[in-house]
């Protein structure tokens, strides 16, 4: 390529003409015609084309006997056909897993000295993919097999009509899931079938990955960029851009999920009853000068240790003393140790069902694993200790560390705004808690947050941006916030942010749990800002103190005329709280009152609340 040329095109562009540029004394062998192809091909080219295109028709015009050049307009027209090399990375998140791996994936793109591109699929046009040569989807699965907030309207394009075909589109896909569940990295498949159908190709196999992601992503991603950049490599140079090698990613907090901040308990307050059948806690955590920034609606991620005890009874069960020595990650350990600390041993799982089966020859689990739908409702309602009491099985240390998935940390709503506790964050942690027999069975996180940890011991935290989950921009509009039970959290954040923010919207709290002596959290606080006028207002359903139960989709119907006035008037709606049933209820009455309120056939209301949620105006933070 003619150095100079290029140079001289750049400089063009950036005067904004560059597709009008005269030489004195020389005239335009080009028809009126064949210009105005060249002027309106330029013109959609970026700096970095419009490089390529000089040196290519230079290139063309050195090849050619005088008198017999290519048509340049033909030529510009089949090089803006071609997209530009590079690889564009798009994640689809809920509640910042994929946005992580993405965003690693992206830094170690950069430092091979690949060019790429990062996006939330909220900000991704589905028709630019017919311009991208390599696209990588990094999506989570939401709820029951659906889209990511961010990702819906990205994933409703693809399936319509309006997607481009795909014939040059080289992909590559990442799902992260949770096998316990039945539709498991199903947003994953989703955009691989699509993408698929449209005649893209993959340059590597799709790849499912489980709640301990990290390393199958880490191995994964060597795999994929190391393709690409031989793709991008081998092609014309004029078409790859290449970054300096090491350039780093932006810069983010330094503690992440991989290097958590070790912060001090400083509050563990019970705020349920003494007669509630739920223990509730109100905790605060210490920051001190860590510098970690949060916003309304993140969430806190806990490393938690597991019970010593819990660990010694599972030791019991499959004859193991607890000094038996096992490698973890480069690491000698006890199996005591490693149960404590780097192992999930609380929730069970359909695979560790499966293989203690295999191991144990047990009936009744054979039975089971046979059956998907009942191992996935035996596993989601027995613990790793009462799986390993259906045979006594002697095992290995090895044997046992191969059933169990490594811990993970458990994400909580952050219950507080920095405005209001500066360098602090609170949560609601409601403790786990059910009699398995005669015995007690505990949730990890929530009973070392409830119960282990004592007033100033210390807890690893880290915070999660949860950027699907936000308050709106303007301070103006009003909000309308469903909560119940522990799903009070955020709004407790929202409610001190608007507070300190002097924000004029209007404010909606609807909350509910069993009973209103027992279980109002935090109620001295909601009261005082109904006084206040912070609060416009706040409608409680107490489940347990009629004869019918009331829930709050019921506050929500009967309130059928306010709601559907206050989301005419631009209103945000939040839902936090239980996935598997209120979350659900509330959707269905939300589009019951669209189908009542705004005279719609079903099929319209269930477009108009979608439609609210594509516009980030109705947002879930559901679990």
């Amino acid at each position: 390529m003619s150095l100079h040329k290029k140079e001289s095109l750049q400089n063009n562009e950036s005067s904004g003409n560059a597709a009008s540029v005269s030489l004195p004394g020389l005239a335009a062998p080009l028809n009126d015609q064949q210009l105005g192809q060249l002027q309106q091909t330029v013109s959609e080219l970026s700096p970095q084309q419009l490089a390529w295109v000089s040196g290519y028709l230079w290139g063309v015009s050195q090849s050619q006997p005088v008198g017999a050049a290519a048509p340049i307009a033909h030529a510009a027209a089949a090089v803006a056909a071609k997209p530009a090399g590079k690889l564009s990375i798009i994640f689809a998140s809920q509640t910042g897993n994929a946005k992580g791996v993405a965003e690693t994936l992206e830094a170690e793109a950069k430092a091979l000295g690949i060019s790429v591109q990062l996006f939330d699929a909220s900000d991704y046009k589905g028709k630019n993919l017919a311009k991208e040569t390599h696209v990588i989807f990094v999506a989570s699965t939401n709820g029951e097999g659906e889209a990511p907030d961010n990702a819906i309207e990205l994933h409703e394009f693809l399936q319509s009509k309006k997607a481009p075909k795909l014939p040059n589109l080289q992909y590559g896909v990442i799902g992260l899931g949770d096998s316990s569940y039945e539709f498991f990295c199903q947003t994953g498949k989703d955009f691989d079938s699509y993408l698929a159908k449209l005649g893209a190709t993959p340059f590597i196999d799709r790849i499912d990955c489980d709640v301990d992601y990290e390393e199958a992503a880490s191995d994964w991603n060597a795999k994929a960029l190391e393709t690409v950049k031989e793709a991008l490599s081998s092609g014309s140079e004029a078409e790859v851009v290449q970054l300096p090698v090491g350039q780093a990613a932006p810069g983010h907090s330094q503690y992440t999920k991989q290097n958590p901040y070790t912060a001090t308990l400083l509050t563990s307050q019970k705020i349920t009853g003494r007669d509630s059948g739920k223990d509730v806690r109100h905790i605060e955590i210490d920051l001190d000068e860590s510098g970690i920034t949060y916003q309304p609606g993140d969430a806190l991620g806990v490393w938690y240790e597991n019970s010593s005890d819990l660990a010694n009874e599972i030791l019991a069960k499959v004859g193991l003393s607890g000094v038996e020595s096992i490698e973890v990650d480069g690491e000698s350990l006890s199996i005591h140790s490693a149960l404590v600390s780097k192992y999930e041993i609380t929730s069970s799982n359909p695979q560790l069902v499966t293989k203690f089966s295999e191991l144990s020859g047990s009936k009744k689990l054979e039975k089971l694993v046979a059956d998907k739908d009942k191992l996935r409702e035996y596993a989601g309602n027995t613990q790793v200790v009462d799986v390993l009491a259906e045979k006594k099985t002697k095992l290995s240390a090895e044997e046992l560390i191969g059933l169990l998935r490594k811990l993970t940390p458990r994400l909580y709503s952050i219950a507080s705004s920095q405005a209001e506790v500066d360098e602090e964050v609170h949560l609601t942690v409601g403790l786990v808690e059910y009699q398995k027999g005669e015995e007690t069975r505990f949730g990890g996180a929530s009973s070392f947050l409830s119960q282990r940890l004592e007033e100033g011991g210390e807890v690893k935290v880290f915070v999660e941006n949860n950027n699907n989950f936000k308050l709106p921009q303007d301070d103006s509009t009003p909000i309308i916030m469903v909560g119940p039970g522990t799903g009070i959290a955020p709004f407790r954040s929202f409610v001190q942010e608007r507070e300190n923010r002097e924000a004029e919207g209007k404010n909606w709290l609807l909350f509910g749990d069993r009973t209103f002596t027992q279980d109002f959290l935090y109620q001295v606080e909601w009261q005082k800002y109904l006084k206040s006028g912070v609060l416009t207002r706040l409608d409680v359903a107490f489940s347990r103190d009629q004869n019918e139960k009331v829930y709050v989709q019921h506050r929500l119907l009967e309130q059928a005329e306010q709601v559907w006035q206050w989301l005419q008037d631009g209103a945000y709606l939040y839902v936090c709280g239980d996935a598997t049933r209120m979350a659900k209820d509330v959707h269905d009455a939300l589009v019951t009152i669209a189908q009542e309120q705004g005279q719609l056939e079903r099929e319209q209301a269930e477009q108009y609340i979608n439609d609210l949620r594509k516009a980030k105006r109705y947002q879930r933070d559901v679990y």
